[in-house]
């Protein structure tokens, strides 16, 4: 059982990876063709499509983490059963009082790193907007 939770973190460490490297490429392919400005529905076609990338990602980083969770539940209830208990002795060392202010989790950190890029995709959309031209004809158009 302890194999197959190690086994379902590294399937989520190459899971990360896959995605971090779909947004790098995005956001490295924006920056590039970014030197010269790209058609408004090219920018804003990549940034939704980054978008739906960490959407995608954020549900998977979700997903492994139930998964984890349920394994290792069922490993402590085993480990109740055993003379020696070192994951629970792992906890008490990580986090004494139970409050997680000594140890947070992966996850914690794990989950804020599609927000960055949606962030990012967020702030391409909004600047790709030729907002000056938008406004001018919305006036233009209520005169």
């Amino acid at each position: 059982m302890v194999e197959m939770a190690d086994r379902v973190s590294q399937r989520r460490q190459v899971a990360n990876s896959f995605y971090l490297s779909i947004n790098t490429i995005l956001v490295g392919g924006s920056a590039y063709f970014g030197g010269g400005t790209p058609p408004l529905k090219t920018a804003l076609l990549v940034s939704l499509a980054g978008v739906l990338v960490c959407r995608y990602w954020s549900r998977s980083i979700l997903s492994y983490k139930t998964l984890n969770t349920a394994k290792f539940g069922v490993i402590n209830d085993m480990e109740r059963k055993l003379v020696e208990q070192p994951f629970t002795e792992e906890w008490a060392r990580l986090d004494p009082d139970g409050d997680g202010k000594k140890h947070n989790s992966f996850y914690e950190t794990e989950k804020f790193v599609p927000r960055v890029f949606v962030g990012i995709y967020g702030f391409q959309a909004v600047t790709a907007i030729p907002w000056q031209s938008l406004w001018q004809r919305l006036l233009a158009f209520a005169c």
